[in-house]
C-alpha cells in the first residue's frame, strides 16, 4: 500500500477520534446541567404574597351607561321666510332668551301695520255708532225716534264693538308673528352644527330645523342593571339618593360624581333589567351627550370586611379558592365565600379567610397544596434559585448585577 494511502487513513482516524471525544464531553455536560435542574426542582417557588386586610368595605353595582343631556330641543322657526342673520357660533354655551337667528321682518311688520289701521278705523265707526245710541236714547224720551231703530242702533254698536275685539285679536296675531322673526333660545345650552346658512329661505316647523341645543349642565346618565339589584338601590321615602361615579372607558379613574334620581317604573322582560337614571352637575364638562362610561352605584358599607385583592382569588371546579402561606412556608388551598367587589381591585370574603392571613397573589400555577414557596412582596424580583441562573448572572458586567442587586432590594424594602 502506498505512502499516500496510509497518510489518509491516519488522518481519518485522528478526525473520528476528536469528534468522539466532542459528543461524550457534550453528553457529560448535559447531565451535569439535568443534575443541577433537579436540584432546583427542590428549591422553594417564589411567589408574591398580601396580608389579608380589615376594613370598611363599600359595597358598589357596576354597569355600562349612556350620557344623556338634560334637555335636547332642536330651535325651528315658527314663520317662513328668508334668514337674515344667525348669531350663534356652532359649539357656543347660549343662555335662554338669546337671539339665535332673524327672519327677514318687513312682511311680518306690514301685516301688523294692516292690523292696526283696520282696527282704528273699526274703532272710529264704534264711537260714531256709539254717539248716534246716545242720541237715540235721548229723542225715544220724547218720541222723535221710533223704537225699531233705537234696536238697530243698539245691535249695530255691539257688532262693532266684536268687531273691534277681532281687529284687537288680529293685532296681536299679526305682533306675534313679527316677534317669531326673532328666533330666541328656549334653554340654556351648547349650540351644535348650524343646519342652514344666511339667505336661505326657511319654512315653519321644517323637519331638519335652524341648529340642536343640548342642556349639559346638569347632565344625565342612563344605565340598567338586573332585576335581582332592584331591592339594593330602592331607598325609602325622604331618604338621601345613592352616589353614583362614573369612570372612564378603562375603569381607572373616576371622573365625575353624581347621584341617582330616577329608577324606571317596569322591568323589561325580554332582557331581566330595569332602567336607571343619573344626575351629574358636570360643571366641568367632562361628561358628553352619547359617551359611553363606566357607571358605579354605592349601594351599603360592611363594617369591618375582610378584603383580598382579586388576582389571589382562582376558580377550580369546586368553586373559588386561593393559596394560603403556612409558617412553614408551605402552601394550603383554602375555599373561599366571596362576597361583592369591594372597588379597588379588591373582592370582599365572607368565609375561608382570616385577618393578617397570607394570600398568593402571582405564582399560582407554579403551585399545589403544600408546595414549598420563597414569599415576595409585591414588586420585589426573586432572587436567582438555579446553577443556571447563577451562571448567567456572574456573566453579566458589574454594573447590570449592581442595578439588579438594587432592583432587589428597593422590591423587598
Amino acid at each position: 500500500m502506498s505512502r499516500w494511502k496510509w497518510a489518509l487513513i491516519a488522518v481519518a482516524v485522528v478526525l473520528v477520534g476528536v469528534i468522539g471525544w466532542r459528543v461524550i464531553a457534550h453528553r457529560e455536560a448535559a447531565v451535569g446541567t439535568g443534575m443541577r435542574g433537579g436540584a432546583g426542582a427542590d428549591q422553594p417557588v417564589p411567589v408574591t404574597v398580601v396580608p389579608v386586610e380589615q376594613k370598611d368595605v363599600p359595597i358598589y353595582l357596576s354597569a355600562l351607561g349612556t350620557v344623556q343631556a338634560l334637555n335636547t330641543v332642536t330651535v325651528n322657526a315658527q314663520v317662513s321666510g328668508q334668514i337674515q342673520s344667525i348669531n350663534f357660533r356652532e359649539g357656543q354655551e347660549v343662555k335662554a332668551g338669546e337671539t339665535i337667528a332673524v327672519i327677514d321682518p318687513r312682511t311680518f311688520q306690514s301685516a301688523l301695520d294692516q292690523a292696526s289701521a283696520k282696527k282704528k278705523q273699526d274703532e272710529a265707526q264704534l264711537t260714531a255708532s256709539k254717539s248716534t245710541l246716545a242720541r237715540y236714547t235721548e229723542l225715544i224720551k220724547k218720541n222723535f225716534v221710533a223704537a225699531q231703530d233705537l234696536e238697530n242702533q243698539n245691535q249695530l254698536v255691539r257688532q262693532q264693538e266684536a268687531l273691534v275685539a277681532a281687529d284687537e285679536a288680529a293685532v296681536a296675531t299679526a305682533r306675534t308673528q313679527l316677534g317669531y322673526t326673532k328666533i330666541t333660545a328656549p334653554i340654556d345650552g351648547i349650540a351644535g352644527i348650524r343646519q342652514v346658512d344666511v339667505g336661505n329661505l326657511i319654512t315653519a316647523n321644517a323637519a331638519t330645523g335652524i341648529v340642536v341645543l343640548t342642556q349639559v349642565h346638569p347632565i344625565n346618565v342612563i344605565f340598567s342593571l338586573p332585576e335581582q339589584n332592584l331591592a339594593q338601590v330602592r331607598t325609602p321615602d325622604g331618604a338621601e339618593p345613592l352616589p353614583v361615579s362614573a369612570l372612564d372607558r378603562t375603569d381607572a379613574h373616576t371622573i365625575a360624581e353624581g347621584v341617582l334620581k330616577v329608577i324606571d317604573n317596569q322591568i323589561d322582560t325580554t332582557t331581566g333589567t330595569f332602567k336607571l337614571k343619573a344626575e351629574f352637575a358636570n360643571e366641568k364638562n367632562v361628561l358628553w351627550p352619547g359617551q359611553f362610561v363606566n357607571v358605579r352605584v354605592k349601594v351599603s358599607t360592611v363594617d369591618k370586611g375582610l378584603v383580598v385583592p382579586a388576582t389571589a382569588v382562582q376558580r377550580g371546579p369546586d368553586g373559588s379558592y386561593a393559596y394560603v402561606v403556612q409558617p412553614d412556608s408551605t402552601v394550603r388551598m383554602t375555599p373561599l365565600k366571596l362576597g361583592e367587589e369591594a372597588g379597588d381591585s379588591t373582592i370582599l370574603v365572607t368565609s375561608g379567610l382570616n385577618v393578617g392571613d397570607k394570600v398568593v397573589t402571582e405564582g399560582q400555577f407554579r403551585l399545589k397544596p403544600g408546595s414549598k414557596v420563597q414569599p415576595l412582596s409585591p414588586g420585589q424580583d426573586a432572587p436567582p434559585t438555579s446553577a443556571a441562573e447563577l451562571d448567567k448572572l456572574k456573566q453579566q458586567d458589574p454594573g447590570q448585577q449592581q442595578q439588579r442587586g438594587g432592583r432587589r432590594r428597593g422590591g423587598g424594602g
